[in-house]
């Protein structure tokens, strides 16, 4: 394939360009900054290990996307659907193949988007390779054991016994080859402090830090919001600890409104009373009502950045979020909403009643989130890309310390 010509925005820098990210099968967090990435680097095609056009909104099927091997494999296991969770894992051992198995040497720069295997890309030495990490690969170093007690493979019948046993093998393996794979790009992009942090301690590198960039289109405060529920929204994994949310909820009386599919769907269901409520995969613009009009979202969960959060905090709705990770840096503990110390029911509890003795002004909540809006990522992506690319063909090392924002 003969590589398109990049946006001629700067003569300077690279011509031709490619993206790369995890898999396509459900909107997320990760894939609006591939959207951005996208609109930054608009001629550039998409590779991917796995693409879904049936799941995923129509927009992504007018892209150039390119996918993987397995493509023809998560078919036949039924893998490129909305519950794909539990089928995803028959071809993790795959993956690093797959992404191995790409060729760019036609092009002069690569961008990754990774909270995987997509950084393990195979580039030349004339293709600089810039990797937007989301976060080290979460299942691998942070959660793995959660991940093995969901799906049921810690159990005393000596036949599951050795399935575990199995299991952590391949999660031995497969976190010597992330460590390997974080060494390959040129340059790596931390979505947050805390992110870069982790880069520092699990892959021995350092990253600059480029805040992802949150749409605000629609997102906006409402004169008079009912307030009269809270609301949790995203994926449904197991860190996440919406079964927290909705404890908490239930222990105050207050209705709680649950936005989003996975695998711990049918789990939160069974502990849910008669105040939650459970709604699939929300469209933007109903996902924007729904947040202008909560009482709070809860976010009582380590995340990487977090963009709901963001969203909510643009439509001028406080935050009650768990004092670590991304939200350490995108919620002002007191004024755009509130910070608990640790992830427990009895924290949430205390922060709902914080958050209810105190008064919130929209406009101030809504001013901080606005910082995070798309411009000031292609602007800082696109100041990286003029300081990297000299460097990388003048054969210069890429300091992270040495960009200036």
């Amino acid at each position: 394939m003969v590589p398109t010509t990049q946006h001629e925005r700067d003569p300077l820098g690279p011509k031709c360009m490619a993206l790369v990210h995890e898999y396509l099968i459900q909107p997320g967090g990760s894939e609006k900054v591939v959207q951005e990435l996208k609109a930054f680097a608009p001629q550039a095609p998409l590779y991917v290990s796995l693409f879904s056009a049936d799941t995923m909104p129509p927009s992504w099927q007018e892209m150039e996307i390119h996918t993987s091997f397995l493509q023809g494999w998560a078919k036949g296991l039924g893998v490129l659907r909305r519950d794909y969770h539990a089928r995803l894992k028959y071809l993790l051992p795959w993956m690093p193949l797959a992404y191995e198995s790409f060729d760019f040497s036609s092009y002069d720069c690569v961008i990754s988007s990774s909270h995987a295997f997509a950084k393990g890309i195979l580039t030349g030495e004339q293709t600089l390779h810039l990797s937007y990490i989301h976060s080290p690969t979460r299942y691998l170093w942070q959660e793995g054991e959660l991940y093995l007690e969901r799906a049921g493979l810690r159990s005393s019948r000596s036949r599951l016994r050795l399935t575990y046993a199995l299991s952590q093998w391949l999660l031995h393996r497969l976190r010597q080859w992330d460590f390997l794979a974080a060494q390959r790009p040129d340059l790596l992009i931390a979505n947050s402090q805390h992110i870069r942090r982790r880069i520092r301690k699990l892959y021995r590198r350092d990253a600059v830090v480029i805040y992802p960039p949150v749409p605000l289109q629609g997102f906006e405060p409402v004169v008079h919001p009912r307030a009269d529920y809270d609301l949790v929204a995203g994926r449904l994994v197991p860190y996440k600890r919406v079964d927290l949310a909705i404890a908490a909820c239930e222990r105050l009386g207050r209705r709680l409104l649950v936005v989003g599919e996975g695998p711990e769907l049918s789990r939160l269901k069974r502990l849910a009373g008669p105040l939650v409520e459970f709604l699939p995969h929300q469209p933007q613009a109903r996902l924007q009502e729904l947040l202008a009009h909560c009482r709070t979202l809860l976010f009582p969960w380590v995340e990487d950045f977090g963009l709901v959060p963001v969203e909510a905090q643009a439509c001028g709705r406080p935050v009650i979020a768990l004092n670590r990770g991304g939200t350490q840096e995108t919620v002002i503990h007191g004024q755009t909403g509130i910070h608990i110390p640790e992830a427990s029911v009895d924290a949430l509890v205390e922060g709902l009643r914080q958050a209810d003795r105190q008064e919130w002004d929209p406009q101030q909540i809504r001013a901080h989130a606005l910082q995070f809006a798309p411009p000031r990522f292609h602007a800082q992506m696109g100041s990286l890309l003029r300081w990297a690319w000299p460097r990388f063909q003048a054969g210069e090392p890429l300091d992270p310390k040495e960009w200036q924002t």
